[in-house]
């Protein structure tokens, strides 16, 4: 292989690194990022052109002459239009909510559209377009849009935000500018919720020094400032609304219980399915308003409740590896 083709591969192979890699938001497209080709339909236009030419040029037809001459003008000019529908827009993803695994991602995505023209008919996809993951939008001039995509979350984790590609075929469908969007943005999915087991037994817990049960559920003992991580039915809103200020109940029992979630509970399944029931008893645990605690395998976080807590818990479980 010659010194020169080697050279070649090697720029070829740097410039689909440069447009793979990670992109820091916000991004701005231009010609750098933005690709244009003809579709199947400008194929097929351009080799009608090419047969009206050769026919014009056969019969020295003048009109057929002008007529080929001004599709193809045309065909120049829809050219510049299609890439114009995307240079210069911008693009800042938003912040992701955390999803379960085989639920759909609500990916939020603010599109500002500073230059002269509207943009009609962007096309929004990830992958290998299909009709069902395609969106399109509008964009009208000097205007900002956050949109939502959709995304199957189908791995737990905590990844980047995949890779889409924004295109247009505006405005005869002659051809096609794309851009691909690969922003270093992260997203997190929880394990999936999927288990039968109902949740462990409780645990009373230990008194205190007054001989008061520690947060129960049967009695009002008073108020105490409120700290993250607090059921929200425990707050006092007729305090909040009088003074702006957040106040939690405290109560006092003697049935207050504990639960821990522990891994060794369920040795008859596998990984994948020991974090699905694990979520599962995370969610019904913070439903019924109880106090719990996660031990996995080198972790173990407290017994607590709220949703900091709840979220806490998935966040490990979500990042566990074996």
């Amino acid at each position: 292989m010659s010194k020169s083709r080697l050279l070649n591969i090697f720029r070829h192979s740097k410039f689909i690194a440069r447009r793979r890699q990670l992109q820091k938001p916000p991004l701005c497209l231009h010609r750098l990022n933005i690709f244009i080709l003809p579709t199947r339909a400008g194929l097929f236009f351009c080799l009608v052109l090419l047969l009206m030419l050769i026919g014009a040029i056969n019969y020295n037809n003048s009109l057929a002459f002008m007529l080929t001459f001004l599709l193809g003008s045309t065909v120049v000019i829809t050219i510049f239009h299609t890439y114009r529908n995307l240079w210069r827009l911008r693009f800042t993803p938003g912040d992701v909510t955390p999803v379960f695994c085989n639920q759909t991602l609500q990916i939020p995505l603010r599109i500002e559209n500073y230059g002269e023209p509207c943009r009609f008919a962007l096309c929004f996809y990830f992958n290998k377009k299909t009709d069902n993951d395609a969106e399109y939008f509008d964009l009208p001039k000097h205007r900002f849009q956050t949109i939502v995509l959709h995304r199957p979350a189908t791995q737990r984790g905590r990844h980047h935000l995949c890779r889409f590609v924004v295109s247009s075929t505006y405005p005869l469908g002659l051809f096609r500018a794309w851009a691909f969007l690969n922003f270093d943005h992260p997203i997190l999915i929880y394990p999936r919720l999927l288990g039968h087991l109902h949740l462990p037994a409780a645990s009373l817990s230990h008194f205190n020094a007054e001989g008061i049960q520690g947060a129960g559920q049967d009695d009002f003992a008073g108020l105490r400032t409120f700290q993250p991580g607090d059921a929200m039915g425990h707050i006092h809103w007729k305090a909040f609304a009088k003074d702006q200020t957040l106040l939690t109940k405290q109560f006092s029992g003697e049935n207050h219980s504990e639960i821990w979630l522990d891994w060794n509970l369920l040795p008859h399944l596998d990984i994948e399915s020991r974090l699905s029931q694990l979520a599962c008893w995370v969610v019904e645990a913070q439903k019924a308003f109880v106090d719990f605690g996660l031990r996995l395998p080198g972790l173990e976080i407290p017994p607590a409740s709220g949703e900091h807590h709840q979220h806490q818990c998935l966040l490990a479980l979500a990042e566990f590896k074996a």
